[in-house]
């Protein structure tokens, strides 16, 4: 791994994986897999799956926590902080100016044929990706079996947080059998319980949004449908924002760059203006900095733990199995005729034999390709 990267690498990086990261968690991961592994050799497949499986052990986005824990790797708290504001900062943007152009005409802008072209392309990269990390965690019977398990019950939609967490007790109990103990150690924490805090408000001024968004950010496992679920519990319910506007920002959640937690700064704008939209993008990702920061110190003090080292073992194959089954829905849903099939292929062949292909170019390819043809 390579501790000494500058900040000005890494800031160039995450701007970039920000402004061109179509598809969510599972793509943001395999792009950052294909630029520190394959491309600049900044971590092992292993070093790379272990960060993955670490930051499934919190609470908060999954591919932005993944950068930020990049950043810390890579500079320490300076590059914890520039991987994290550089990989959110494009998406709230691009969030931010359709947030105003919403409230003012009262409509999305139309490049849901661009978005959609680029799909087919995520798809390839994400399969390129995940292969590698497949052959390299899977090494172990035990250990393919329960990715398969977990794969097949993530397709039932069977709640990440169980999975995950079943995961780890997998893991423990695996350890204790294989050194014939009964010592169990464990740094899975789940943050339920904070989330049935109701505020009660019936006024929302700028400070109970910030609590709001922060509670949120502290205890939100899983997808970005999640996010919207809580949001409509906290904002829609008590009619602070209507359902129109809420399902408008899963939509913007989805068809722009970047993590899907940038939907926020949509509803923030749409609640408070340029104040609301500051508030909200800065609270909800806050607690992923300080997660991550957290979870450093803890994993420095259990890195030489044999159990845990056997918990991170099944939770990275778990962490595998979730993306395969996004990978699986994605597919489903975006591959339905020949068009979209054949740009998945020659994508998936330009990755595979022509590895120093930037995949910016692969997907602003695919999403003009899109443009005309899907």
């Amino acid at each position: 791994m390579n501790s000494n990267t500058s900040l000005k690498e890494i800031a160039f990086l995450f701007i970039k994986l920000g402004t061109i990261g179509f598809g969510g968690p599972a793509a943001h991961i395999a792009l950052m897999q294909k630029e520190v592994v394959q491309k600049r050799r900044w971590f092992t497949e292993q070093e790379f799956l272990n960060l993955i499986g670490a930051t499934h052990l919190i609470p908060g986005p999954n591919s932005t926590e993944l950068a930020i824990h990049i950043g810390h790797k890579l500079n320490g708290w300076r590059g914890l902080l520039v991987a994290g504001i550089c990989f959110i900062t494009p998406a709230v943007i691009i969030t931010g100016c359709i947030a105003f152009f919403y409230k003012s005409y009262g409509h999305l802008p139309v490049i849901q044929p661009f978005i959609k072209g680029t799909f087919p392309a995520i798809i390839a990269i994400i399969i390129s990706a995940i292969f590698p990390m497949v052959k390299q965690t899977t090494r172990n019977v035990h250990l393919s079996i329960l990715g398969i398990l977990i794969l097949i019950a993530s397709l039932f939609r069977i709640n990440e947080i169980f999975l995950i967490g079943g995961a780890a007790c997998v893991g423990i109990a695996y350890s204790n059998i294989h050194l014939k103990t009964s010592k169990k150690q464990s740094t899975l924490f789940l943050f339920s319980a904070i989330g049935k805090i109701k505020l009660g408000v019936t006024t929302l001024t700028s400070f109970k949004m910030a609590i709001i968004f922060l509670k949120i950010g502290a205890i939100l496992y899983g997808s970005g449908y999640v996010l919207f679920a809580f949001l409509e519990d906290e904002l829609v319910k008590p009619g602070f924002l209507s359902e129109k506007q809420l399902i408008d920002a899963i939509t913007i959640g989805q068809f722009t760059p970047g993590p899907v937690f940038s939907a926020v700064t949509f509803i923030g704008y749409q609640l408070k203006g340029i104040e609301g939209a500051i508030i909200s993008t800065c609270a909800i990702f806050l607690p992923s900095f300080l997660f991550v920061g957290l979870l450093k110190i803890i994993l420095s003090k259990l890195e030489k733990s044999v159990t845990f080292s056997h918990l991170l073992e099944a939770v990275n194959t778990a962490s595998l199995a979730l993306i395969t089954a996004t990978c699986i829905e994605l597919s489903k849903n975006n591959l339905q005729n020949w068009s979209s099939i054949l740009v998945t292929l020659v994508s998936l062949y330009l990755l595979t034999n022509y590895k120093k292909i930037n995949s910016a170019f692969i997907i602003l390819a695919a999403g003009i390709t899109g443009y005309f043809i899907l």
